[in-house]
């Protein structure tokens, strides 16, 4: 399995996967098959299979995949089967509202500690988090052994912080600011891409307007 390489489209199709099983499980249902999730989420059956398929599970020939053997799978896939800390840089509105997002329990991802270089949010809670002095970052990245990063910083400082973080020894950024970091080739960075997405909507709706 390790030296399977997985396309990005995969893995962002993985997770729409476990939306779907989820609350079938709720419900009770013992099985679902490659077809119903293609009906449900309009991705091609034979994609569906592909991309399970990577997962290791097996399915029952004229039954399906049994709901819970499925979800099992995919998050041992996309490991989210074992808790990953991970630390939060930036508490304004964007990280405050991370902070307060319950839907990391879904993936198993842990936000452990928040940090801030603004002398007025230092100490503060946010939501549930005391913000720390970003000068103690390093240390504690190499101390509690943490990879993840979620950086969510004045767009400005965010190389500079990148920097700091990479040094410390984060091996992966979870990137919401809009710049491009430059950082090593082992270490891994997730666009998340907001204003990209709010650019494609703002356009779109644009032109259904003037249609209408």
């Amino acid at each position: 399995m390790k030296n399977i390489v997985v396309s990005d489209l995969t893995l962002r199709r993985m997770p729409k996967y476990l939306h779907f099983l989820r609350p079938l499980q709720k419900l009770g249902h013992e099985f679902t098959s490659a077809s119903e999730i293609s009906r449900a989420l309009g991705i091609h059956h034979t994609q569906v299979r592909k991309d399970l398929a990577l997962t290791g599970v097996r399915g029952i020939p004229k039954v399906g995949h049994r709901v819970d053997d499925l979800i099992k799978a995919i998050e041992e896939f996309l490991n989210w089967n074992n808790s990953t800390d991970a630390f939060l840089i930036g508490t304004g509105n964007m990280g405050a509202a991370l902070l307060g997002y319950d839907g990391f329990n879904k993936t198993n991802i842990k936000i452990v500690a928040a940090f801030d270089a603004d002398p007025k949010t230092i100490g503060r809670e946010v939501n549930g988090y005391r913000v720390m002095n970003i000068d103690k970052c390093a240390n504690l990245v190499e101390r509690m052994h943490v990879h993840i990063a979620i950086l969510t910083t004045p767009t400005v400082v965010a190389q500079e912080v990148t920097d700091m973080l990479v040094g410390a020894g984060i091996l992966a950024i979870w990137n919401f600011t809009p710049i491009k970091l430059v950082v090593p080739k082992d270490v891994i960075v997730e666009d998340a891409e907001l204003y990209s997405s709010l650019a494609v909507l703002s356009r779109k709706l644009t032109d259904v307007l003037a249609s209408v």
